[in-house]
């Protein structure tokens, strides 16, 4: 039996993954992951890293992230404490949802994961104080792959819920999408 229920998206590959605790007056068990049970939902390969992070401060944005092949990777991101709104771009060139964009609530109590394909970027924003969350990822970190979009580019205008309190220089700095922006391939 699975302990997932796997629910699509508007963008091709992007999934929503609710998890079903089991629990009792003790507290619950909640599976994070389970190879066998995500390969349906499109998970391939192992995990090769895994990260936490924390987020202090409400409104601030972390992101867009993505790595360019051949180091690009899927994430499976979970919220631990607090709650974010989670957000992927569609950056796969020739996709019918080319620079469209899907946000989800992830918080501690909901029990949800965002499962991201290869060739989106990811992102997000906390909706309350001291945010942790937890991506596995199907490829290990290469700086020389390493890329983003502007959290705030008009070209994506993504509708961040609260006023952006904070965003970090390297996110900030990161270039404006142009016309010649064509995508990401293989």
């Amino acid at each position: 039996m699975s302990r997932f229920l796997v629910h699509d998206t508007p963008l091709a590959g992007l999934k929503l993954i609710e998890r079903k605790p089991v629990g009792d007056a003790r507290g619950f068990l909640s599976r994070l992951f389970c190879a066998s049970d995500l390969a349906t939902a499109g998970w391939i390969g192992g995990i090769a890293q895994i990260n936490h992070t924390q987020t202090r401060k409400q409104g601030a944005v972390r992101g867009l992230h993505f790595q360019r092949a051949p180091h690009a990777e899927m994430k499976l991101v979970s919220c631990l404490r607090g709650a974010v709104w989670d957000v992927a771009v569609d950056l796969r060139a020739g996709s019918p949802t080319f620079l469209k964009w899907h946000a989800v609530e992830l918080s501690a109590g909901n029990h949800r994961a965002f499962l991201i394909p290869e060739g989106f970027a990811h992102g997000f924003q906390t909706l309350t104080e001291d945010c942790e969350l937890l991506y596995l990822h199907s490829a290990a970190y290469a700086p020389d792959a390493e890329d983003g979009l502007q959290p705030q580019d008009p070209a994506l205008a993504i509708a961040w819920p609260l006023a952006v309190s904070e965003v970090s220089l390297r996110d900030a700095q990161h270039a404006l999408l142009t016309q010649a922006y064509t995508g990401l391939t293989p």
